[in-house]
């Protein structure tokens, strides 16, 4: 069974139940946690964007800002100068021209995302969810792009990493408030002009949760799925999977990041977000007619 996400007007990403889209992290920052300073000139940037769709991303999601905990935010003419160029070398990659490997941008500012957009970009992914910049809901809706609502405790300013909270963030239920948040984002966003379909939606993994928080929410990520939207994963090398590896070191990552995105996409995950793309790409090809616990 085909599923869909409308990212255009008249544009859609396809994908089979249990075989989710890989989305290919490419950092255009000099301090994101995992890869910052990797791909911070165009081309390099550029090029990475070529390897990731070759190893089967499906999307390709420039950042110029790091959402690591910790880290300082970044004014809208930075963001701006670092990913445009960088989108619009992009968009001249033949896959992307022809309309069947998407563009996304991470940033919360509409300043932002309105320049990607015209640089070439479909996607606006927003782990604020529309709340960091009133104008980001009515950008969305319109450009009629797809867009990507993302739960987070708190801005990354004030965040720390899963297993260095000194109060640790306290929910009654972790899943049944991402859930509702994620659902009354989806509502405003709607009421907002964005087209339901064009809607996906993330779980948050590692922003203002515990180590046992962020498994909670993957043991049960068909609750999340649930909502009737697309759902965004992202678990790639992010410390809750360091302490159940005692690895400190995030590229040596990969295998758990894989592990749990075979889990996520058996709950019914549609985008997987990635750093090592071709081995998530290389293990997911097994999971085409698997049976997730819940539909599109």
């Amino acid at each position: 069974m085909l599923c869909e996400w409308r990212i255009g007007r008249e544009r859609t990403l396809a994908w089979e139940r249990g075989r989710p889209l890989i989305m290919a992290i490419i950092n255009v920052t000099s301090d994101s946690f995992s890869d910052g300073g990797l791909h911070e000139d165009p081309a390099c940037a550029c090029v990475w964007a070529c390897e990731c769709i070759e190893a089967g991303a499906s999307i390709v999601d420039v950042g110029g800002e790091s959402t690591r905990p910790g880290a300082k935010a970044v004014s809208e003419a930075e963001q701006i100068a670092r990913v445009v160029p960088a989108i619009a070398l992009m968009r001249r990659i033949e896959s992307v021209a022809e309309g069947s490997v998407a563009i996304s941008v991470d940033t919360t500012r509409a300043m932002v995302a309105a320049a990607a957009l015209d640089a070439g970009a479909t996607i606006i992914n927003d782990v604020s969810a529309g709340e960091d910049d009133p104008e980001m809901i009515p950008l969305a809706a319109a450009r009629g792009c797809g867009l990507v609502l993302m739960h987070r405790l708190r801005r990354p300013e004030g965040d720390s990493y899963s297993d260095r909270y000194q109060t640790p963030p306290e929910y009654s239920d972790v899943v049944v408030h991402v859930r509702d948040y994620l659902g009354s984002r989806v509502r405003v966003a709607i009421e907002g002009g964005v087209e339901p379909r064009a809607i996906a939606i993330d779980p948050g993994l590692g922003f203002g949760k515990t180590v046992e928080q962020n498994f909670e929410l993957m043991s049960r990520l068909s609750e999340i799925v649930a909502l009737g939207h697309p759902v965004l994963v992202s678990a790639s090398r992010k410390s809750f999977l360091g302490v159940a590896t005692a690895e400190a070191n995030p590229a040596r990552r990969d295998a758990l990041s894989v592990d749990a995105a075979l889990l996520l996409a058996s709950a019914g995950a549609a985008i997987v977000r990635a750093h090592a793309v071709k081995a998530h790409a290389d293990a997911l090809k097994g999971r085409v007619g698997a049976n997730p616990r819940s539909g599109c």
